[in-house]
C-alpha cells in the first residue's frame, strides 16, 4: 500500500492538503482525483520553484511558500550539503544538522515564515498527506481543529532518526482525536504498537551515513475511527 493508492482508493471530494510537496510528486496525482483541490505547501525555494514549473498550468492546485508548524513567526529550514551536494530531501525545520557538521557536510539554511494549518479556516479538507523531515507533530498540533471537524484522512512520513519519539507521540495525539494510525508490511495492516524500532525504524540521522534497516518502516496511515472498516477492507489486518 503506497500514499496514492490509499488516499485514491478512500477518496471524498474536497481539499488535499500536500505538505512537502517539494517538486510535486505526489501533487499531481493528488489534483487528478475526482472533485480534488490541493493546496501544496513547500518553503524550500528551490523545490518550490520546480514544483511550480510542474503544475504550470494545471487547475485546481495552490502553492504555498510557507511552513507549517504549531504557531506563527518564523523558523530556519535548515538543508545539509554532502561533499558538496545539497540534500534537498532532507529539508527541515525541526533539525539544523549542526551536530553532524564536518569535512564532508555543512548546512545551508533559508529563514522561512510559519503559519498554522489551522490559521487558514478551511471547512472541507478530506486528506492530508504529510513529509517533513521531522516537524510532524508540531503540524498537526496547529491542524487540530481541522483534524476534529473535518476528519481527513492522514499519511504520513515519521522516522525517528529525524525526530526522537515521534512514532509514539504522533499516534498518541491522533488516537486522542479518535484515529486509527497503522503501516502496511507484506501486504497487511499492523497496528503501529506493532513497530519494533530496532529492526524496522534504525536509519542514521546522519547524512553522511548510508545505514537502514530491513525493512525500514516509515510510512504510516491514519483514518477517523468512523471511517475504519472502508480503511481496513483496502488490505487483510
Amino acid at each position: 500500500m503506497d500514499e496514492i493508492g490509499f488516499l485514491s482508493a478512500l477518496h471524498r471530494p474536497g481539499t488535499l492538503v500536500d505538505i512537502g510537496a517539494h517538486e510535486g510528486l505526489l501533487t499531481l496525482p493528488l489534483a487528478a482525483l475526482p472533485g480534488a483541490r490541493v493546496i501544496a505547501f513547500e518553503p524550500l525555494a528551490r523545490a518550490r520553484a520546480a514544483l511550480e514549473a510542474a503544475v504550470a498550468g494545471q487547475p485546481g492546485i495552490t502553492i504555498r511558500a510557507e511552513a507549517l508548524g504549531d504557531a506563527p513567526g518564523h523558523l530556519d529550514l535548515s538543508v545539509p550539503v554532502l561533499d558538496g551536494a545539497p540534500q534537498w530531501q532532507w529539508a527541515s525545520t525541526a533539525k539544523t544538522y549542526a551536530v553532524h557538521e564536518s569535512s564532508r557536510v555543512s548546512v545551508r539554511r533559508e529563514r522561512v515564515p510559519v503559519i498554522p494549518l489551522d490559521s487558514l479556516g478551511l471547512r472541507d479538507v478530506t486528506a492530508i498527506k504529510l513529509d517533513a523531515e521531522g516537524a510532524e507533530y508540531a503540524i498537526l498540533r496547529g491542524a487540530r481543529e481541522i483534524l476534529r471537524h473535518c476528519r481527513p484522512l492522514l499519511t504520513l512520513e515519521l522516522e525517528e532518526r529525524h525526530a526522537e519519539g515521534c512514532t509514539w507521540a504522533v499516534p498518541a495525539f491522533l488516537n486522542a482525536l479518535g484515529y486509527e494510525v497503522c503501516f502496511a508490511h507484506q501486504g497487511r495492516w499492523h497496528p503501529v504498537a506493532a513497530l519494533h524500532r530496532p529492526s524496522m525504524q534504525r536509519a542514521s540521522p546522519d547524512p553522511s551515513v548510508f545505514e537502514a534497516s530491513d525493512p525500514y518502516i516509515f510510512n504510516f496511515f491514519a483514518w477517523p475511527v468512523e471511517r475504519a472498516a472502508e480503511a481496513r477492507a483496502l488490505l487483510p489486518g
